[in-house]
């Protein structure tokens, strides 16, 4: 298993999603909207909306995990932060850097899995939307775009709370 690299501006990163006030919040029926939504459309077991800090991945919003944290040392979601765009593993098993992961050989499982960074407009990635299957899968064109779609919606819900809330 690979753990992700932590990256150089990890701490800036780390003020960014602080100051959303958001980590270790209750759920939220406009964001949980989204993961029903998401695990609707791509007929996936498991999505999540999950925010990384120093030390887990949180789960803000989740379908079809018991969970609401795991390890950042064992995060697929943790490596997805560190990338331009989507991230796809189409199948764990076959991947060196998650094929022993523990999220993979135990539940819950993570064989397919797709990350959107959530990119703030501060710069910083403070997390993912993420789909996970129990079985090996793509994403085509339409579905990278879809869940590009719903990871931006999740971005200006993220950046404008307080106009969020009031509508």
């Amino acid at each position: 298993m690979l753990a992700a690299p932590i990256p150089d501006n990890d701490k800036e990163r780390l003020a960014a999603l602080r100051a959303l006030l958001i980590l270790d919040t209750p759920p939220e029926e406009r964001l949980d909207k989204v993961v029903q939504f998401a695990a609707q459309e791509f007929d996936v077991p498991v999505a999540l909306i999950s925010l990384i800090d120093e030390n887990r991945q949180w789960f803000k919003a989740r379908v079809g995990l018991d969970a609401c944290e795991t390890g950042r040392d064992i995060s697929f979601c943790a490596h997805a932060i560190l990338q331009p765009d989507i991230f796809v593993i189409p199948n764990s098993r076959a991947d060196e850097r998650f094929a022993d992961n523990p999220l993979v050989t135990g539940a819950p499982h993570v064989i397919f899995y797709a990350g959107a960074p959530l990119l703030m407009p501060s710069g910083y990635a403070i997390g993912t939307l993420c789909l996970i299957d129990h079985q090996p899968r793509n994403l085509d064109k339409t579905e990278l775009a879809i869940l590009s779609s719903l990871r931006d919606l999740l971005v200006e819900e993220l950046s404008n709370p307080a106009e969020a809330a009031h509508g």
